[in-house]
């Protein structure tokens, strides 16, 4: 039996919601899920709600090791028990979400079946933005906003939060901003982060170049600067 899987990015990292079901049918579902889609988890910070239920510290460690195997960091455990929460505790995680939850702004992510989807807005904390083609953004990317697209991200000002574009294994994707200092930026299953910025912001573009993320000027007139799907 299969057993439905909400994940969703919020500013801590991805939460993924276990609240239903039994457990020895909530772990294959689980693992399931992960390995459809292995560069879109891999790297990333794990919350998870585990509802109500019971479990030890061994299915606790359990879980962490079968996430780290995949490259999640499993770093906080949401219940409703005392005893999972215990159990987590001792295991050296974190029990509570360091900031509150921000409730999510409905968006308006365009057509079905559309390649591409422009919101003419500015993605706030909280936001998290998830479209199958390619992204645009009119208007700033801050801190705590998420974009996952399946091809690339063209971000109309400031991209201040995180990003992954090619998030289906697209390698030719790229990432371009006028102002390109995500806290994290993946494409594909490569990840980096932002160097501190010296000197004045630019229009940058960031791609995939022999195996590695290089942020390259970005001049909106080229015919490449909107790769990807």
């Amino acid at each position: 039996m299969t057993i439905p899987i909400a994940i969703k990015g919020i500013r801590e990292g991805l939460l993924i919601a276990l609240d239903e079901g039994e457990w020895g049918e909530v772990l294959p579902s689980l693992v399931e899920h992960l390995d459809a889609k292995p560069d879109f988890f891999r790297g990333a910070r794990a919350i998870l709600r585990l509802g109500a239920r019971s479990l030890f510290a061994a299915d606790v460690a359990r879980l962490r090791s079968l996430l780290a195997d995949r490259g999640i960091t499993l770093q906080t455990v949401l219940s409703e028990c005392d005893s999972t929460l215990n159990a987590a505790r001792s295991l050296g995680m974190e029990t509570a979400l360091r900031t509150p939850p921000v409730e999510e702004t409905p968006l308006d992510t365009g057509l079905s079946g559309a390649d591409a989807v422009v919101l003419r807005q500015t993605l706030r904390s909280g936001n998290c933005v998830e479209f199958p083609g390619s992204v645009l953004v009119l208007g700033d990317v801050n801190p705590g906003a998420e974009i996952i697209a399946g091809g690339s991200v063209v971000v109309w000002g400031r991209l201040k939060g995180t990003v992954h574009a090619g998030a289906e294994g697209d390698e030719t994707a790229v990432v371009c901003a006028l102002d390109l200092s995500p806290m994290q930026l993946r494409i594909a299953g490569h990840i980096a982060t932002s160097p501190p910025r010296r000197g004045f912001s630019r229009p940058e573009t960031a791609i995939l170049r022999d195996g590695q993320l290089v942020a390259e000027p970005w001049n909106p007139k080229e015919k490449n600067a909107g790769g990807g799907s």
